[in-house]
């Protein structure tokens, strides 16, 4: 997966320090609050890993494009994707195959209340 939407960001519009801690939260679909938290937790169990690398990811991740998402939904969308592909692969298969069986009765409907339209189909086969 080499698209933007999947890459991981600082978000600079969330951030309260560097944007990292908002940018995982982001990426994942988590809550800032919890990632925070997080971070604070792990932060006073192991601050000597943490602490430092935490200024690595706010220095080489990149900033989060304004325009990566155009409405709430897509965000969710791709948050889901990077949890999931497999799934949401799935449930796109899910809605395609409903959307096609709908449409299929909307044909039937018609083409059975048509004749000449039947007929006319039928002459084609």
């Amino acid at each position: 997966m080499n698209s933007p939407r999947t890459t991981l960001y600082r978000d600079k519009h969330n951030a309260k320090l560097m944007g990292v801690c908002a940018g995982i939260a982001d990426y994942t679909g988590v809550n800032v609050l919890w990632v925070r938290l997080a971070f604070l937790l792990l932060l006073v169990t192991v601050a000597p890993i943490l602490l430092p690398g935490y200024f690595i990811a706010g220095m080489l991740l990149n900033k989060k494009p304004p325009h990566l998402y155009v409405d709430a939904d897509e965000q969710r969308y791709w948050q889901r994707v990077r949890q999931s592909p497999k799934r949401t692969a799935r449930e796109i298969r899910g809605k395609f195959r409903d959307i096609d069986r709908r449409l299929a009765e909307v044909e039937t409907y018609y083409v059975t209340s048509n004749p000449r339209l039947s007929a006319e189909i039928e002459r084609l086969r």
